[in-house]
């Protein structure tokens, strides 16, 4: 089956099923605090749930460089299988958590072993997708983790139905379930290249850099800080429609939350479907003709959310705002789908779970700070100018990848 024609896709829908519960697991604890805080009264404090959201992501974030030195050096498939198994379990025993003090440290474990699987199942989907399917195969993956962003939602929805302890358990024991799965039907994509020595033929997977060797290729490599900004830039208007966008449709719609919530969500969720696999299709189509073709999709891309961040932040009415998180759903899901593949043109097959790490470390951290600060504009009244100012944000990174990134191939080995 590994060698089978059909067996790179059969990756993607196993990996899909990963990314799901990748967001799925970490998302529920965000719906459940009602629930949850009536057995753990240090829940009623909106400071102590603030550190059990807070602890996973600076955790998750500072790990997603060690993470992808551990990808590029190890075995990705038991990679992936222990991190899920790791973090389900982890699922599983918040459920049986009595004090705050569990959750918490339970938490901090969940953000050490959902970091590790981001850049090892990006690149091993990489590696089994070059040239006429790589955007394709990355975009339909990255719709697992909007799903389950979704789909974590319902946490609460089973906690009022049974109890919070119970959507802890179930969540977790499917998790270990799939784990199971993907042990059995889930290969590692090898270098099939060999070095002829002495009559001795020696894979060159075995050849691996240092760390430092690695480390010091990606900091001289000019084009891989260009994708940093590439990727910071657009991440702070993506943690702001996560954390922010509900509140924003509330406040420049007058209504209530309860219909706010739905509308923001369903409208993003919706909209990133339909641009990652536009984007996707494009790129990989473009790319053929072109080297530039996926960083010029991408660049479409992040051209959209610059005029939906003005009308997300200054509208008033809702076809205006409504059409805004359309546009950028599409925008974000077309720059969604190209990450890794421009990534591929730029940097060695033997660092890229490594370059991934740190492209999501920085990712996570601008989401924190920009999270924050758009609280502090919303105290003040100015989240609408906040989301509009992201605007210009973009615009310096999408000049910057326009006239710096000129790929010479789609693969570097």
């Amino acid at each position: 089956m590994k060698n089978s024609k059909i067996y790179p896709w059969i990756v993607v829908a196993l990996l899909w099923g990963v990314a799901l519960l990748n967001y799925m697991d970490r998302q529920m604890l965000s719906t459940m605090k009602e629930a949850m805080q009536v057995d753990i009264t240090e829940l009623q404090s909106a400071a102590n749930f603030g550190y059990l959201m807070a602890v996973f992501l600076w955790i998750y974030g500072l790990m997603s460089p060690v993470s992808g030195i551990i990808a590029d050096r190890l075995n990705r498939k038991w990679l992936i299988v222990g991190s899920l198994l790791v973090w389900s379990s982890v699922t599983y025993l918040m459920g049986v958590a009595e004090t705050f003090d569990q959750i918490f440290w339970l938490r901090a474990l969940m953000g050490v072993s959902e970091a590790l699987y981001i850049p090892a199942g990006l690149s091993l989907i990489a590696d089994y997708h070059t040239g006429k399917s790589r955007s394709l195969a990355i975009g339909i993956h990255m719709t697992g983790l909007y799903t389950g962003s979704a789909i974590g939602g319902f946490g609460a929805t089973v906690a009022a139905a049974y109890s919070w302890n119970t959507a802890f358990h179930w969540f977790g024991i499917l998790g270990i379930s799939y784990a199971a799965m993907l042990a059995i039907f889930l290969k590692e994509k090898k270098n099939e290249e060999v070095v002829v020595q002495a009559e001795q033929i020696q894979p060159q997977s075995n050849n691996k850099e240092t760390v430092g060797a690695s480390l010091k290729s990606l900091i001289t490599n000019f084009s891989f800080w260009v994708i940093l900004l590439y990727f910071a830039a657009p991440s702070l208007p993506g943690w702001a429609t996560k954390n922010w966008l509900p509140t924003l449709f509330a406040e420049n719609l007058d209504m209530p939350m309860s219909q706010a919530g739905p509308i923001s969500t369903i409208t993003i969720a919706i909209s990133s479907f339909v641009g990652v696999l536009v984007g996707g299709t494009l790129s990989d189509y473009w790319v053929q003709k072109n080297l530039r073709g996926r960083v010029y999709t991408g660049a479409i891309g992040l051209g959209l959310t610059i005029p939906s961040l003005l009308l997300l932040g200054l509208g008033n009415n809702i076809v205006m705002i409504v059409g805004a998180g359309l546009l950028f759903g599409i925008g974000y899901g077309m720059f969604d789908a190209n990450n890794m593949p421009i990534l591929c043109q730029f940097v060695s097959a033997k660092q890229r779970a490594t370059a991934y790490g740190v492209m999501n470390m920085i990712g996570v951290f601008a989401g924190a700070f920009i999270t924050r600060l758009l609280g502090e504009w919303s105290d003040g009244g100015n989240l609408g100018l906040g989301f509009a100012l992201l605007a210009v944000i973009v615009a310096v990174a999408l000049f910057a990848q326009l006239y710096f990134l000129r790929p010479k191939a789609d693969n570097i080995n």
